[in-house]
């Protein structure tokens, strides 16, 4: 019941969102600037953003690479699944992957498939800020728009600052795991903490620590870098190239503006892929580099068609193509579900050793 509760809330938020976008639009001009894009530049966007799809999946092997071994067919199907949950029914779609991979991948248990994809958004967050913040060096301020261009600046080197010191962060969780896992373990031994819970915690400990192990391989590092770099520029073009098919004049290193405000938009937790968010956040971003209100958000509707539209139709196609059941499939959805998931295929569990850490005395003070 809580889980219905939840999804009717963001539901509600998303109803919302959209008529806070749509308030004050022409709906006429709107459909008139639809009818004109142009249709060549938005297929280019498509496969673009299809190709996206596939470097997410490599990029995902890269990051397993430390761990396991995985296959890059299931890895692409797994991704485009993933985010077609995302569109449907929010950010708990999230949870679909690191639980849907393990079942088409034996090999890939769903401790390591959810770490990696902690690291992926960790790697995607600094990407985008780096991105935004080097565009804003070279970004055109818009006329009128000059104190809150300040305030952007000034957003745009606090996030920059705040990257870097999450991977200095990471960088010394990774080189004292041992010290910081064992002290952690010392210290949830203890009875009113359920003993499935220690090693739900220790275990994505040691699986984060292990899928950092490609801070020691200067190779894997590059490799995650570069591929990270490769999957934002096939968002990046796209981004432009939905622009430039709408007839407004735009240069690169502004979409990609545009791109990180879209971005952001999406991070909100409301089903049809943060419907509304999205489409207010696109729009706001176009309207501050002093487009028409209504073409804007003529934009941003394509623009979230084109983002997540290949995803919901590849997902789709995996989903009812594949050998797992739709019941199954929603079952996912739930967080207490994905919580037994991933304790009792972690490599660490054990159901001796539960029962025997339930029956540990608490420690002397």
């Amino acid at each position: 019941m809580r889980k219905y509760l939840k999804f009717i809330l963001l539901f509600l938020v998303a109803i919302l969102l959209l008529w806070f976008f749509g308030r004050n639009l022409d709906w006429k001009e709107v459909g008139q600037s639809l009818r004109t894009a142009n249709p060549w530049y938005l297929t280019l966007a498509v496969l673009g953003i299809c190709f996206g799809y596939f470097l997410r999946a490599v990029r995902w092997q890269v990051l397993l690479a430390p761990i396991t071994k995985s296959s890059i067919k299931e890895l692409f199907a797994t991704t485009t699944v993933g985010f077609a949950a995302v569109f449907f029914v929010g950010r708990a779609g999230e949870i679909v992957r690191p639980m849907w991979l393990p079942m088409r991948d034996r090999r890939v248990r769903p401790s390591a498939a959810l770490v990696t994809i902690f690291i992926e958004r960790i790697l995607d967050l600094a990407s985008i800020i780096c991105v935004f913040s080097i565009a804003l060096i070279w970004f055109k301020q818009p006329a009128g728009h000059e104190a809150e261009f300040d305030k952007i600046k000034l957003a745009g080197n606090i996030l920059l600052a705040a990257t870097i010191v999450g991977f200095i962060v990471l960088f010394i969780y990774h080189r004292t795991s041992v010290s910081i896992i064992g002290w952690v373990e010392r210290k949830i031994r203890r009875k009113f903490i359920p003993a499935r819970v220690q090693y739900l915690i220790l275990s994505l400990m040691r699986q984060l620590a292990a899928s950092l192990d490609i801070l020691r391989s200067p190779k894997e590092l590059f490799l995650a870098i570069f591929w990270t770099f490769a999957l934002w520029m096939s968002i990046a073009v796209p981004t432009w190239l939905i622009i430039l098919a709408f007839g407004y004049p735009m240069r690169f290193v502004d979409s990609t503006f545009v791109m990180a405000v879209a971005t952001l938009g999406s991070l909100i937790p409301t089903p049809g892929g943060a419907a509304g968010a999205f489409h207010a956040a696109t729009a706001g971003s176009l309207i501050f580099l002093n487009m028409d209100k209504d073409q804007a958000a003529a934009v941003s509707i394509i623009m979230h068609l084109v983002y997540f539209a290949p995803a919901v139709f590849f997902g789709l196609y995996y989903l009812f193509h594949g050998d797992i059941s739709i019941e199954r499939f929603r079952s996912l959805l739930s967080s207490e579900n994905a919580e037994k998931e991933i304790e009792t295929d972690s490599p660490d569990y054990d159901e001796g050793d539960e029962l025997a850490a339930a029956k540990q005395p608490e420690p002397a003070s």
